[in-house]
């Protein structure tokens, strides 16, 4: 057990200390834990790839948990039911959904070059390029913090919504009440991919929306298409130190939708009368253009500045500090609502920090 910073643990490089460090890399080691701390009357942190967390610069007083189990075992596979592989909570994402590819694993393909673990994924419904986990994901295995057990939930279970879920809803302050020990997927076998969803990637593709084409195609262009935007790790790359979109799309009412002009991007909310918005629209609308910073101590474009390739990401530029990445967020969130009376909700879990 050491201490630690949590900029150590995190994409955007940012946070500060954690009061305890534990690193669990198996599903006994979590629960452990877990146990322990709770135990203790301690505060607890969950944190495995940092991709989706924003911590402030007085760090977490309690103990940080980081996930680090890997693997995954494959528990069936045939051409009529698929493969049911059942993925350790800490396994990286990417490394997940390159296997699958390469196996002829259909169904998360859009879904490639997400950053962080397979156990997050769950949590927020990750999502991108029209596909999103709860398409494939058939049952997640927790510890139930509450009840000291643990607790299995199928797919219907997990109330699965827009980046929700009821592993979600029942976090509390960054604390969280089910601990991901696994997750299991139900994969097609074959290699032609799950049917384009989202335009962008369906002309990437040549095809028209609604048509499939080979995984490995999806692939390549999700990779290609990510990377333009800053959305793939690289550690030459400033524009990717953040937590990825830092906002959600807002889900509006059709009557506040229509106040929009033509132009702005609607998407079905799956929910009647309401309409999803485009949240890099409205930012780009409201004057925050590519690379938008604040100026401290003289620091040009700011110590953080949305990303230079999309306005969605807000980047730690090298020495910038949670506060920092805040401000730009703050003012970001209010110019929106101030210019279309639409407030914007932060995408990653903030800790010991508010808008």
């Amino acid at each position: 057990m050491t201490s630690t910073l949590l900029s150590s643990l995190t994409t955007s490089a940012v946070g500060g200390p954690a009061g305890k460090y534990i690193e669990a890399r198996t599903e006994a080691e979590i629960i452990d834990a877990v146990r322990s701390a709770d135990a203790a009357g301690e505060q607890v942190l969950i944190v495995s790839g940092g991709s989706n967390l924003l911590v402030s610069d007085d760090g977490f007083p309690g103990t940080v948990i980081r996930i680090a189990s890997e693997g995954f075992t494959v528990n069936a596979e045939d051409s009529c039911g698929g493969v049911a592989v059942v993925v350790q909570a800490g396994h990286n994402w990417d490394r997940l959904v390159e296997h699958a590819v390469r196996h002829a694993w259909s169904g998360i393909e859009a879904l490639s070059g997400i950053p962080g673990s397979t156990g997050a994924t769950p949590v927020q419904n990750v999502g991108a390029y029209g596909a999103d986990v709860s398409q494939t994901i058939a049952a997640v295995r927790t510890w139930d913090r509450e009840r000291n057990a643990v607790q299995t939930f199928t797919n219907s279970e997990l109330k699965f919504g827009y980046r929700d879920s009821i592993l979600k809803q029942t976090t509390v302050n960054g604390s969280p009440r089910y601990v991901v020990l696994t997750v299991e997927f139900q994969l097609p076998l074959g290699r032609m991919s799950a049917p384009i969803r989202y335009a962008e990637l369906a002309r990437a593709l040549n095809v028209e929306v609604g048509q499939r084409a080979y995984a490995n195609d999806v692939r390549r262009e999700v990779l290609r298409l990510r990377a333009s935007k800053g959305m793939v790790w690289d550690a030459a790359d400033r524009d990717t130190y953040s937590t990825g979109s830092f906002f959600t799309n807002p889900i509006v009412p059709a009557d506040v939708a229509d106040k929009l002009p033509e132009s702005a991007p609607r998407y079905p909310a799956g929910q009647d009368g309401l309409v999803k918005l485009s949240a890099a629209w409205l930012i780009d609308q409201a004057g925050f253009g590519k690379g938008f910073g604040l100026e401290d101590d003289g620091v040009a474009g700011g110590r953080a500045s949305l990303s230079t390739k999309h306005t969605l990401a807000i980047t730690n530029r090298g020495s910038a500090s949670a506060a920092d990445m805040v401000a730009v967020a703050r003012e970001v969130r209010a110019g929106v609502e101030h210019r279309f009376g639409i407030r914007l909700h932060p995408e990653p879990l903030l800790i010991g920090l508010e808008l």
